[in-house]
Formats: structure tokens, C-alpha cells, sequence
């Protein structure tokens, strides 16, 4: 795999990967503006709006049958949270060039399909079609509402809500219901003149085409983004708790306990030194198969129908995610804390700390055979201006964690806030 990345203009940057590993090539476009609670309605808006049809396209029959005519491209938005960022994504994923039947050039014709959508939006009066606001609105607001119906994914989101309270990174990236309701084809207008003309623009290619034709295309394709623009990414890494830890507990009508658990890593990101090594600590600790949290306070003690512990590599968050009895909420927070304590004092064996590595490494290895995780990573590098990086330098840092590396990548984890969701009448009788 050949990997370029290069400057287009200021803000303004692509990224290349040529390979003829897949079948399929990749192209992506990512507009970046920092998360706040006044346009993170309108950023996750305005991607499905335009996504409705273009001038050429107006509706969806017709940029379905202009993707089919591309051999069944698939084009598509997409709304990310990266630290303290939201990104407005349209991702096309399309036949590589070698296997089109009459030999024909694919790559033009679908990035040209991807600007028309992005750039030359259907119009009434000069902006947004009323109709189309006015029912991805609609969409939007039932995305959102229904983010408490999976209960396991609603306690660890009120759980960073609570634990990153005014902090960029508890405002939900999708905003507000009732915010999406009453969005104005005008207002929304002038929310996307303001992320065409604001945002950092990333742009992806993975596939077999040469970077040069890459850049030539992307450039035609999206002239109206190859601006200068100032776009700073920031995202605030707080190295420690604020105070005490703070135990949060909501009631519903939920028949199992969920017991979320935020902690600080000390400040240690993708970009540490220690990073490899808060991976392997994650690893051992509840991000495998093998890890002590499933192997000890779920199998062994059975506190936890599910226990797991995730690393964000942006904020320097980690988060342990369980399922438990209402009365066991006491029992398997205290079993959860002391595998925690077990790993800072390394009491683990070579057999533990080596399934970890192997776990992590093949973890990343296998992200290198899908497109789409290939993209994630190194948009999110980009995003974050921590540059190119094939993914291999990490790789082989991980294999070199030690024993004590991880148990020191285990002190720096500092518990911040407990969320417990239980059950209509437990909090007062539990």
C-alpha cells in the first residue's frame, strides 16, 4: 500500500491510498467544524437534506438511478463525532476502474456525482426545498428520540452527558428533537453556507488509481472547496478528574441494571507515547475476549450479564459498559474497580499480557482489510492533525508493550463518574 497525503490549500487536505487489494474503491469528503450545542442540529441535518437530490438529480429515484448507472455505487452521508468535532461525511464506495466491463474510468464520474450532491443542492426560492427539510427533520428527531430505546447505549450517552457536563464533548452530535422539527429551509440555508466556507475539508481515496489522478479529479470535482480556510480542531483532554467521583442514578422501566463507569486516562491520546500501552491496559483490562472483566467479574463472579471496558484515543476517555442485577450494583462496581487495581499493581501473568497484544495487533490488522475502517482511521488522523500514519508504526509499538508499561498506563486511570440506570422504585429500596 502506497500512502500520499497532501496539502490542497489551507484546511484543505487529501489523502491517498493505492492499493489494488479491493475490488472497490473509496472515496470520501468530510467537512469538520467544532461540536457546539447551536449548529450540531443543523450539522447532522444538512447532510440527509442534500442527500434528498441535487439540481441535476432533484429527487432520490434519480441519484438512485444515477448510483446504479455506476455499476451500483454506493453514495451516502454520514454524521461522525471526533473528539470535539462533528463531521459532515458522504462516502462513495465503487467499482475499481480494473473491473469495469468496457474499461471505463469510474472514479470521475462518481466523485463528480458526489460534488453535484454535496455543492448543487435542488432548490426552491433559492434554498433548501421546504418538503425536504421539513421530513428529514422529522427523521432526524425520531433518530434522536430514539437513542433511549437501547438501554445499553442510552446509559453510557447520559453517561457522558453526565461526566463531560460543559465540556464540547457531551453535546450530541445529532442536537436537539425538537430543534430539528422546527428548522426553517432559510435558516438551515445559511447553516450550510456557513460548513461549506468554515469547515476543514478532508478528503479520502483508497483504491488503485494513481494519487495524481486522485488530486486531479477531487480538485474538478469539488472547485469550490479548494479555498483556504482557517478550521482549527481542538479538543480539550482534561488529564484528570475535576473532584470527588460522582455517582449519577436515573430510574425507567427497564427490567436490567446498567452500570456505566467514565474514568480519565491521564491525559494519554492517540498521540502519547503511552497510547500503545493504554491499549494493551484496555485490552487486558475489558476490551477482549480474554480480558478481566469477562473472564473474572462476569464468567467467575457472574456480577455482569455483559462487562466492557472502550478506549476514546481523542478525549482520553475510558468507559466500562455493564449489564447488571439491581442489587449487584454495589458488588460489581467494587469487583470492576478492583480488576482495575489488580492491573495497577501487575498482577497479571505473561500469558494475559501476550493475549492482550495479540488482541490489540489483530484488531488493527484487520482494519487494514476494510475500506471503510481504513477511511475512519485515517480521516480521523487528518482531522485531528496528527498526520499520515499507514497504521503499521502502531502496530509494531504495541508489540513492544511491556509488563510495566501497562501497569503504569493502569495508575493514570482515575474514575470520574458512575451512571446507574435502574429500575422505577430500585434507587430507594436498593
Amino acid at each position: 500500500m502506497e500512502q500520499q497525503w497532501k496539502r490542497l490549500a489551507d484546511g484543505v487536505e487529501l489523502m491517498t491510498n493505492r492499493t489494488d487489494k479491493f475490488k472497490t474503491g473509496l472515496l470520501s469528503v468530510t467537512l469538520t467544524v467544532p461540536l457546539r450545542r447551536e449548529t450540531a442540529t443543523a450539522g447532522a441535518l444538512i447532510p440527509d437534506v442534500l442527500y434528498r437530490g441535487s439540481s441535476r438529480h432533484p429527487d432520490m429515484e434519480q441519484l438512485s438511478a444515477a448510483t446504479d448507472a455506476l455499476y451500483g455505487a454506493s453514495l451516502g452521508p454520514a454524521v461522525r463525532q471526533r473528539g470535539e468535532s462533528q463531521c459532515v461525511s458522504f462516502l462513495c464506495s465503487v467499482i475499481d476502474d480494473r473491473y469495469a466491463l468496457d474499461g471505463s474510468a469510474v472514479l470521475e464520474p462518481a466523485a463528480a456525482l458526489m460534488g453535484e450532491v454535496l455543492l448543487d443542492p435542488v432548490r426552491s426560492d433559492g434554498v433548501f426545498r421546504p418538503d425536504y427539510v421539513k421530513g428529514e427533520g422529522a427523521n432526524l428527531a425520531d433518530r434522536i428520540r430514539a437513542r433511549v430505546n437501547d438501554k445499553r447505549s442510552w446509559a453510557m450517552f447520559r453517561l457522558v452527558q453526565e461526566m463531560c457536563a460543559g465540556e464540547a464533548y457531551a453535546v450530541d452530535k445529532l442536537g436537539d428533537a425538537e430543534e430539528a422539527l422546527s428548522m426553517s429551509p432559510a435558516g438551515l440555508w445559511a447553516d450550510y453556507q456557513a460548513l461549506l466556507n468554515r469547515a476543514k475539508v478532508t478528503f479520502y481515496y483508497g483504491g488503485s488509481a494513481h494519487p495524481d489522478r486522485v488530486e486531479e479529479t477531487v480538485r474538478r470535482a469539488f472547485a469550490p472547496l479548494m479555498t483556504g480556510r482557517s478550521a482549527p480542531v481542538e479538543c480539550a483532554v482534561p488529564a484528570e478528574p475535576a473532584g470527588p467521583v460522582r455517582t449519577v442514578t436515573e430510574e425507567m422501566d427497564v427490567t436490567q441494571g446498567k452500570l456505566s463507569m467514565g474514568f480519565r486516562t491521564g491525559g494519554v491520546t492517540m498521540d502519547s507515547p503511552d497510547y500503545p500501552a493504554l491499549l494493551v491496559c484496555n485490552a487486558l483490562y475489558g476490551g477482549s475476549v480474554n480480558s478481566r472483566l469477562f473472564l473474572n467479574v462476569r464468567e467467575k463472579l457472574s456480577l455482569c450479564y455483559y462487562a466492557a471496558s472502550m478506549i476514546d484515543k481523542l478525549k482520553g476517555l475510558m468507559v466500562v459498559s455493564s449489564g447488571v442485577e439491581f442489587a449487584d450494583f454495589d458488588r460489581a462496581q467494587e469487583a470492576i474497580l478492583a480488576q482495575l487495581d489488580e492491573l495497577r499493581a501487575g498482577r497479571f501473568t505473561g500469558e494475559e499480557l501476550n493475549a492482550a497484544v495479540r488482541s490489540v495487533v489483530n484488531g488493527l490488522r484487520s482494519r487494514l482489510d476494510s475500506q471503510g475502517q481504513m477511511e475512519d482511521d485515517c480521516v480521523t488522523r487528518l482531522i485531528c492533525s496528527s498526520g499520515p500514519d499507514d497504521g503499521t508504526a502502531l502496530i509494531r509499538a504495541v508489540e513492544q508493550v511491556t509488563a510495566e508499561q501497562a501497569a503504569q498506563a493502569a495508575k493514570k486511570i482515575k474514575l470520574d463518574t458512575v451512571y446507574r440506570l435502574t429500575g422505577k422504585g430500585e434507587a430507594r429500596h436498593g
